[in-house]
């Protein structure tokens, strides 16, 4: 009968073997880490390869993607639909093995992992919305959501500044169902990292609140199936397993060095490694007994059965509750959802306030919040300045987990990176905010919203220069175009309180990627429109205004330079200037309507066109041509009160008005 050191061997030998064969990649953390994946996929994990998306599965997460011949062995060994070709094609194009962990790709990956310390956040999102899950649906003898969040992680990510904002609030929050386990190997890509990584881990995690189980030998099964055992019996805390193994292990001349850590063993490595581990077989070679004892099919059959009497029991006692949980779950929205949101954006369209945009998404947030149960908000410290409590909130806490508010501290990133956990776990609609300058602390885990497609709803305050005296270490002026120029990513800039419900209204509605809203400190004016013009909001970009023949002027503009384009315009036609304004509250979603209706708005025969918008102006030329006049920043800002700061940078009607007639004389 074959060993754990054999199945744990036949981890080891498909990694180096595919890393080899694609020539790229890193054959070491897999090698390092398959004694402790062994025990935890053979003796613990909850899943089932022929239902890889089970309701009640536990989560695994890879944070240290670059090992992803690791996760990609434990798929294929275990049952999944990732086979020998599958992993032989690895790192090649349109493979489903990608060289890191690809959500979407390959089935039971459960996040895109490889930017390091992301998927610890991510584990922490996927452990807070099991937890607020459970604490809603759970009644007594009832438990239907129950399971642990497992993460990987190497030293990289606990480098990363990230690891200590989820890691701090992961322990406050109590996340007794989240186990980490620390490759603590001891060599980055530099080479040996007590150059440059001294912490005592051990020490900061317990500082955070965290289990923390020192000294484990990640190469003996026994010792770390004691650990797992301690860390699943304590309910209030995280654990941090800390488990010491040696990098590549097997390899007589690389195990332990960077050598094996991201480049291939070799061919006479490879076969020195065979015979150091007695593994005769050949290259993708697993022996049909290894095999079988890997297979997780019957065991996860049995698992989801289980699941499966334990729910039906659940429905029969309550059913409005199972109802809810298997709609939430789907992703899908509540039935009067659609008509509900869209008679409250025509009430606002009807009282016509003149009121802030992050005052008018708070309002928005009151109306929709009721209706949406799924709504799990929050914000990086700022909520009395993003304005994201609505009445219904109340605050996730360790001892209380059935809330709809997580306050997420100082920690942009944290949050951002938290909030596609939440949403890759399924059940929840994460919504996080903060002022659109710390966009940047949070940038990359935007991306990753935008690279796997979740339904992450990013809210930005204080959007532009009019910010005021804060000054140009608060004022955002690049960051719409960054926003923008993101794949999959929806940018939305609302001029007034319609288009703020509008907005969040598109965004909740959208199943198939993250949205922006970006939102403005100061007041806006309510602008009128028919119904018409109404219904063209969620195109993206419309005609606010036009002029009674064919226009030889138009205006294009977003938030708050919509009010300003519109005095140009009254002013122009005055004159006796034929012009039309556009609003372009979200460009990425105007460029998706069809060429008819993109001609409609912005007709190519009239060239004339003038866009303003308190953000770089770079990102307009698309709209306006070369020959056009963008009134933008291409300074950071001043300290000083914003009616100051718009009239120092061009953001006055002469300006524009001057810019209109210079360019009608060219």
């Amino acid at each position: 009968m074959p060993s754990r050191r054999d199945r744990a061997n036949a981890i080891r030998a498909l990694s180096m073997d595919a890393v080899q064969k694609a020539k790229s990649g890193h054959p070491g953390a897999p090698m390092g880490m398959a004694d402790i994946a062994e025990v935890l996929w053979r003796d613990y994990l909850k899943h089932n390869p022929a239902n890889p998306k089970f309701v009640d599965r536990d989560r695994f997460v890879l944070s240290n993607g670059h090992g992803s011949m690791l996760i990609y062995s434990l798929l294929h060994l275990t049952g999944y639909e990732l086979s020998i070709a599958d992993l032989q094609s690895f790192r090649q194009l349109h493979s489903k093995t990608a060289g890191h962990p690809e959500y979407g790709y390959a089935p039971g990956v459960e996040t895109t992992t490889g930017p390091l310390g992301q998927g610890l956040a991510n584990a922490v999102g996927m452990a807070i919305a099991e937890k607020v899950l459970a604490a809603q649906f759970n009644r007594d003898q009832h438990q239907v959501v129950d399971h642990f969040t497992y993460v990987f992680m190497g030293d990289g990510c606990l480098m990363e500044g990230i690891s200590h904002e989820v890691s701090s609030l992961a322990g406050t929050l109590g996340l007794g169902k989240l186990i980490g386990f620390y490759d603590d190997n001891g060599i980055s890509i530099d080479g040996e990292v007590e150059g440059w990584f001294t912490d005592d881990t051990p020490q900061r995690f317990e500082a955070y609140g965290w289990q923390v189980i020192r000294n484990v030998d990640g190469h003996d099964a026994e010792e770390i199936k004691i650990a797992i055992d301690t860390a699943r019996k304590n309910t209030s805390q995280p654990t941090l397993i800390c488990c010491k193994t040696v990098i590549g292990f097997g390899s007589p001349n690389k195990q332990g060095k960077e050598d094996c850590h991201g480049a291939p063993l070799g061919d006479e490595e490879i076969v020195a490694t065979r015979a150091a581990l007695n593994w005769p077989h050949g290259p993708f070679e697993i022996p049909a007994e290894i095999k079988a004892e890997w297979d997780a099919h019957e065991a996860g059959a049995a698992a989801e059965a289980a699941w499966n009497e334990r729910f039906a029991a659940y429905a029969a006692a309550y059913p409005e509750l199972a109802e809810e949980l298997q709609r939430r779950l789907a992703g899908e929205l509540p039935a009067d959802f659609a008509e509900k949101s869209a008679a409250y954006v025509s009430a606002v369209a009807e009282k016509g306030e003149t009121i802030a945009s992050r005052k008018a998404s708070q309002n928005s947030l009151n109306a929709y919040g009721p209706l949406l149960p799924e709504l799990l908000g929050g914000s990086a410290d700022l909520a009395g300045s993003n304005l994201t409590l609505w009445q219904d909130c109340k605050g996730v806490s360790a001892d209380d987990a059935s809330g709809n508010y997580l306050f997420y501290g100082v920690r942009e990133f944290g949050m951002s990176a938290i909030m596609n956990g939440i949403a890759l776990h399924g059940g929840f609609i994460p919504y996080g905010a903060t002022f659109l300058i710390f966009m940047e602390y949070a940038r990359n885990a935007v991306r990753m919203s935008a690279l796997m497609r979740q339904r992450v709803l990013y809210v930005f305050t204080h959007d532009s220069i009019g910010l005021g005296e804060d000054g140009p270490t608060h004022q955002p002026i690049e960051q719409l175009a960054s926003l923008r120029s993101t794949p999959n990513l929806d940018t939305w800039r609302p001029a007034d309180a319609v288009e703020s419900a509008v907005a969040w209204k598109y965004a909740i509605e959208r199943a198939d990627g993250p949205s922006a809203l970006v939102f403005s400190r100061q007041n806006l004016p309510h602008q009128s429109r028919d119904g018409q013009q109404l219904a063209d909001i969620a195109r993206g970009g419309y005609v606010l205004k036009d002029c009674a023949g064919e226009p030889e002027l138009i205006l294009i503009a977003t938030g708050s330079e919509v009010g300003l384009a519109m005095d140009a315009c009254e002013k122009l036609t005055a004159a006796g200037r034929q012009v039309r304004v556009v609003s372009m509250p979200s460009t990425s979603v105007f460029d998706q309507q069809d060429a008819a209706y993109r001609q409609s708005v912005l007709p190519l025969e009239v060239g004339a066109r003038i866009a303003i918008e308190a953000a770089h102006t770079d990102f307009w030329y698309k709209y306006v041509g070369l020959d056009g006049r963008i009134i933008g920043m291409q300074t950071f800002g001043e300290s000083a009160p914003a009616a100051a700061l718009f009239e120092e940078f061009g953001f006055t009607l002469d300006n524009v008005l001057a810019a209109a007639e210079e360019l009608l004389e060219d």
